[in-house]
């Protein structure tokens, strides 16, 4: 196909939309170009395609793309009503097939904003000298945001990098060049691995003029630092995880973990702290983010209430020490007294009933700022990549090479939430990331990783009556190697590329 449509719409964001078609269908007023022509012509068309990239790139951040990974695995309990919302993917039972829903979307979405990013990339690749400048940082940015869609396919698809069989072990399809009529393969572990690796590489090049800035809006070369950290620890290239992560602990931009119960209220509410890397643009009535399911606060008459689809488990609420700023400020104990003020702690409504004495994660409540009224909406900045997890990369680097290191770096994060001690071991790192990154989206990745299973669900003490029981809920365990860690190819993508293999233990309907 020789054309596409190219609409630029700029308003108060931004942003690019790049569709195909059938140019027969194309009305007259349409702008197109041949793919011998360049895309980019003025600088407004860099500048229009970067804010698209961006948008491409905050799309697929929060909601749906972290709720999967979190709720398949062992932080939440299914709350009575919950409505079955994410209910397939929380059971991980036989219900669990190629046709489910945040599956597929998790999939279409991230080739969606792929293909973006491949028309972005060669796009700034056929440019004036004039443009050339503005246009290599679009690339750059561009090429970071595609490693990152295809590292987060990797880890949900694909095994976990394993250098012996990692060149046989299949993965997901690597498509680096728009074109509508491709029907792809899968590529295998390796081969995607060297990509993004590939990818990165190019970027820290073309990005090495744009430093590291807490809370920027934009990729750096420190979010590149970030990313290559997280490459290096998937494929076991423990030395480089620890120097890429240590990069952007010690970057002059200034990063720093919040440290007191005012700090984590800046950080985790406010979003005016500074550990994050990237947070991405948002405003009231545009770009927001949120992770709401875990608080859905309403009112109701006088009383402001937590209503949530998911709580907190046992073993997650009782894996902090009683100091913990993480406690504090992340979970909420509720109140079944309180009723007006407009912060918590609220009660929790159950199906009509109000109770107090059980946690709420609220870790997403909602920035004050992104919303009007009184109650909080759940919105916020999207924050791909947080300093806590480079803390955490170099301990878990150092826990394979030097257990002393390990203990030090993760003594750091330890003491600046005022956590316990413990010593530098894979298991206590283990245990860290279970506190520090919970509802990031991370806990699949990290159990892929290590070969660990899953344990029972055990409901917090109190919420035996309040959450679902049983074989899928409470019960539910899933044994180390267990299939369901590499999610099925959604039925719909092997009916129209039938090359796509299944993953084993899954029939496409």
């Amino acid at each position: 196909m020789k054309n596409i449509i190219r609409n630029i719409f700029v308003g108060g964001m931004t942003a690019v939309i790049l569709l195909s078609c059938d140019m027969n269908l194309v009305p007259t007023t349409a702008i197109v170009y041949d793919e011998n022509e360049p895309l980019l012509i003025s600088e407004n068309d860099v500048a229009s395609f970067q804010s698209g990239v961006l948008a491409s790139y905050r799309s697929v951040q929060y909601g749906t793309y972290s709720y999967t990974s979190e709720l398949m695995c062992d932080g939440f309990n299914a709350v009575l009503g919950y409505g079955n919302n994410y209910g397939i993917i929380h059971k991980t039972d036989d219900t669990f097939t190629p046709s489910n829903q945040e599956v597929e979307a998790v999939w279409a979405n991230h080739y969606s904003v792929i293909k973006n990013y491949n028309i972005a990339i060669e796009g700034a690749d056929n440019v004036t000298e004039e443009l050339k400048e503005s246009a290599s940082i679009l690339k750059g940015i561009a090429l970071f945001c595609r490693a990152s869609s295809y590292l987060h396919l990797a880890r949900h698809w694909g095994p976990a990098y394993n250098p012996a069989t990692a060149d046989t072990d299949l993965c997901v399809p690597l498509i680096l060049v728009y074109d509508q009529l491709e029907k792809p393969e899968r590529a295998t572990v390796k081969d995607v691995y060297d990509q993004i690796l590939l990818d990165l590489e190019e970027a820290e090049g073309l990005l090495a003029d744009i430093p590291g800035k807490v809370r920027s809006q934009i990729p750096t070369v420190d979010a590149v630092y970030a990313l290559k950290a997280r490459y290096y620890l998937d494929v076991q290239d423990y030395d480089n995880a620890a120097e890429y992560a240590l990069n952007v602990i010690d970057s002059e931009a200034g990063y720093g973990l919040a440290n007191t119960a005012e700090k984590m209220l800046a950080e985790y509410t406010n979003e005016l702290g500074t550990e994050p890397v990237i947070q991405l643009y948002a405003s009231k009535t545009e770009g927001l983010k949120g992770n709401t399911y875990y608080t859905l606060v309403s009112k109701n008459e006088d009383t402001k209430y937590f209503s949530p689809y998911y709580l907190p488990t046992k073993a997650l609420v009782s894996a902090y020490g009683n100091d913990d700023l993480r406690l504090a400020s992340w979970f909420c104990l509720t109140d079944d007294t309180y009723t007006t003020e407009a912060v918590p702690p609220y009660p929790l409504r159950v199906e009509g009933s109000f109770y107090g004495g059980i946690y709420v994660f609220q870790k997403y409540r909602g920035n004050p700022n992104l919303y009007d009224g009184e109650v909080e909406n759940g919105a916020h900045s999207a924050k791909p990549i947080m300093l806590g997890e480079m803390y955490l990369i170099v301990a878990e680097a150092y826990s394979h090479t030097d257990e002393a290191k390990a203990k030090a770096i993760l003594n750091e994060l330890q003491k600046a939430r005022k956590a316990n001690l413990t010593d530098g071991s894979l298991a206590s790192v283990k245990k860290e990331w279970f506190r520090e990154t919970v509802g990031e989206g991370l806990r699949l990745s990290c159990i892929k990783r290590w070969g660990d299973g899953l344990e029972a669900r055990v409901e917090q003490d109190g919420a035996e009556n309040l959450v679902m029981q049983g074989v899928g809920f409470t019960e539910r365990t899933l044994a180390a190697g267990s299939h369901v860690f590499n999610w099925p190819i959604p039925t719909y993508e092997i009916q129209i590329t039938p090359s796509l293999v299944q993953n084993d233990g899954y029939v496409s309907e």
